[in-house]
C-alpha cells in the first residue's frame, strides 16, 4: 500500500493537510497517511507518530526553551522514515523543522513536497538555495511566489489560497450583523490584536485607547475583538478596565474572529494573516503592529519590501495604509480610522481591488494540491 510521510507543525498546517488528505483518498483512497498530524488529519486517516503540539512552539524563546525536544523528535523521524522509507514525504509549513528532515530524506533518494512557501519574497532570500536542496517540488499559495522559484530551478505550483475558496466572494454584512444582534445604525469596528499573548500584550492598550478615542468623535461606533484564548481574553480586558476608564461599547468575543469581520464596516488588525481574511472579505482596514524595539530593528534590517500588509503585497501598492511601531499611537490609528470609513469613494476602490485578488487566489487550493502531489506517485 502506497505511504505518504506527512508533518504539520501547528493547527493552520494541520487545516490544510486535512484538506489535501481528503482530496488525495478521492483520487487514491489506498494511500496511507503517517508522520506528526493534528486532529484534523487523524479525522482523514493520518497516523500520528508525536503530538501535533510538540512542535507548535514560536517565539525565539519558546523555541530555545524546548529546542532540544524538538531536535529528538526530528532525529527520530527521520530515522522511522529512512527504516520505513515513505513514497512520498510532504512538509507542510514549519519550515525550520521540516526543510532540515526534507533535506535528509531527499539525499536518500525520497522525493519530497513542500507545502507552503516561507516568506523568503519579504525576508531572508538567500534561504532559497538550501530550499532546493530540501524540496522536490514547492506548493505556493501566492501568485507572484512561483517566479522566485522557478528563476532558483525548484519546481514549484501555483495552487492559490485555501482561504479564498473558504470565504465568500461576497460578504453577508447584514446578516453577520444580525447573528450578532448589532443595530444597522451602528458603525461597526472589528479589532484584531492578534492571536498571541505576546502580540495581545503589544496592541490591547492601544486598541484601547484608539477605541476611546473613536468614540468621542462617533459615538454610534461599536468595537468588536475576536480573542482565541483565555489568556489573550484577559490581557485585553486588563486594558480595557484599565484605571477605572468610562465603560465603552466593546464586545470581545471568543473566537468568531470571521463574523467580526463580515459585520464590520472597517478593521483595525494586526499584521499577518488575519490582514488576508479582512481583505477577502474586501473591507478598508488599518494594518498595525508593535513589538520590542530590539525586534523591530531587526526585522527592519531584513524586510525587503516596503510594505508588511499581506493585502499591500498582493496588490504592490499601498492600497490600505500601514501604522507601525512608532506610528501606532492611538492618535493616528483613530484619525486614520475615521478618514477611511468617510472616504466612501477611496472604499469603494479598495473593495474592488480585494475582489480582483480574492479572485486571483480562489483556484480550487486542495484540488490543485492534490494534483500536483499525484504526479509523484
Amino acid at each position: 500500500m502506497p505511504t505518504v510521510g506527512i508533518v504539520a507543525g501547528e493547527a493552520s498546517g494541520d487545516l490544510l493537510g486535512s484538506h489535501l488528505i481528503r482530496a488525495l483518498k478521492k483520487q487514491r483512497p489506498d494511500l496511507e497517511f503517517i508522520g506528526i498530524a493534528g486532529p484534523k488529519m487523524m479525522a482523514e486517516g493520518a497516523k500520528t507518530l508525536f503530538p501535533i503540539e510538540r512542535l507548535s512552539v514560536r517565539g525565539y524563546v519558546e523555541v530555545l526553551r524546548h529546542l532540544p525536544g524538538l531536535l529528538k523528535i526530528r532525529r527520530q523521524l527521520r530515522r522511522y522514515f529512512l527504516e520505513n522509507p515513505p513514497d512520498l514525504f510532504i512538509g507542510i509549513d514549519a519550515p525550520d523543522f521540516n526543510f532540515v528532515l526534507e533535506r535528509s530524506l531527499k539525499r536518500k533518494g525520497i522525493r519530497t513536497i513542500h507545502y507552503v512557501s516561507p516568506s523568503i519574497w519579504a525576508w531572508r532570500k538567500g534561504r532559497i538555495r538550501k530550499i532546493k536542496r530540501a524540496v522536490s517540488h514547492m506548493l505556493a499559495l501566492f501568485p507572484f511566489e512561483p517566479t522566485l522559484y522557478e528563476q532558483a530551478g525548484v519546481p514549484v505550483s501555483f495552487v492559490g489560497h485555501p482561504l479564498a475558496d473558504m470565504i465568500p466572494l461576497e460578504p453577508d454584512m447584514e446578516s453577520a450583523r444580525e447573528n450578532l444582534r448589532i443595530k444597522p445604525e451602528k458603525l461597526v469596528i472589528a479589532m484584531l490584536p492578534g492571536s498571541r499573548q505576546s502580540e495581545v500584550q503589544q496592541l490591547a492598550e492601544l486598541f484601547v485607547k484608539t477605541a476611546q478615542l473613536v468614540t468621542e468623535k462617533r459615538p454610534e461606533a461599536q468595537f468588536l475583538v475576536p480573542l482565541v484564548t483565555r489568556e489573550t481574553r484577559t490581557i485585553f480586558e486588563r486594558a480595557l478596565y484599565k484605571d477605572q476608564q468610562p465603560a465603552l461599547p466593546v464586545q470581545i468575543l471568543f473566537g468568531h474572529s470571521h463574523l467580526a469581520m463580515e459585520a464590520a464596516d472597517a478593521i483595525i488588525v494586526a499584521s499577518g494573516t488575519a490582514t488576508l481574511e479582512a481583505a477577502l472579505y474586501k473591507k478598508p482596514m488599518i494594518v498595525t503592529y508593535r513589538m520590542p524595539a530590539l525586534s523591530w530593528q531587526i526585522l527592519k534590517r531584513m524586510n525587503y519590501l516596503p510594505y508588511v500588509g499581506l493585502p499591500n503585497i498582493l496588490a504592490e501598492q499601498f492600497v490600505v495604509p500601514e501604522l507601525l511601531q512608532h506610528d501606532a499611537t492611538p492618535e493616528k490609528l483613530s484619525e486614520t480610522l475615521l478618514q477611511l470609513v468617510d472616504d466612501k469613494a477611496g472604499c469603494k476602490k479598495i473593495r474592488t481591488e480585494f475582489m480582483r485578488i480574492h479572485k486571483r487566489l480562489r483556484q480550487n487550493c486542495e484540488e490543485k494540491a492534490a494534483k500536483a502531489v499525484l504526479e509523484y506517485l
